[in-house]
């Protein structure tokens, strides 16, 4: 496990987020800060995914899952692409950037969950606290550990991350898929205003 950021960490993350979003829609370059003038926790290398919602509804969300640049940086890249590039959403309009809020979700890094049969999947995944890839050849889809609360039932939960995944909702059920877990840690601007 990850040891928690402060809340100076959280804020931090959140204005660096909140920075790269502005700065995508008005058509900006991201600037970033310099590593030695951030807290040590938001130099080391980190991966997150930032979420942007609008009024409650979903308005993007982005990020990754392997751990490649540190954690302050992954954090402004992946606000930058949630507010511009997530597919399922048009980029976001400069009158709409005082409507957003920004949450980030720190992760862990994923570890493989071993299982003998499907169903033995129903009794470990661990439902509010794990992160769920799975994977299938070339394909791979994950939910972020807050899906649980739209999703609680781990049979639901699975089936809908195989279609995510581009398969049948049974897949999971049918072929023993590579399942690694996450925790994460997520905050968001409303808890600091």
């Amino acid at each position: 496990m990850f040891e928690p950021l402060t809340s100076d960490d959280k804020r931090t993350l959140l204005r660096l987020a909140r920075d790269a979003v502005t700065a995508a829609v008005n058509g900006e370059s991201l600037i970033r800060p310099e590593l030695d003038t951030l807290p040590a926790s938001l130099q080391q290398i980190g991966a997150c995914f930032v979420t942007l919602t609008r009024d409650g509804d979903l308005r993007g969300c982005i990020g990754g899952l392997e751990a490649d640049e540190p954690l302050a940086y992954d954090a402004q890249d992946h606000a930058a692409q949630t507010a511009l590039y997530d597919y399922r959403f048009p980029p976001v309009s400069p009158d709409e950037l005082d409507d957003i809020e920004i949450e980030v979700s720190v992760l862990t890094q994923p570890q493989p969950l071993p299982y003998d049969k499907a169903t033995d999947l129903l009794r470990l995944l661990r439902p509010g606290v794990d992160g769920v890839i799975i994977s299938s050849g070339l394909r791979r889809a994950t939910f972020l550990p807050q899906v649980w609360e739209r999703i609680p039932d781990t049979a639901d939960f699975l089936s809908l991350l195989c279609q995510k995944m581009g398969a049948p909702e049974d897949e999971w059920l049918k072929v023993k898929l590579e399942v690694q877990t996450y925790q994460a840690e997520k905050f968001t601007e409303a808890e600091f205003k």
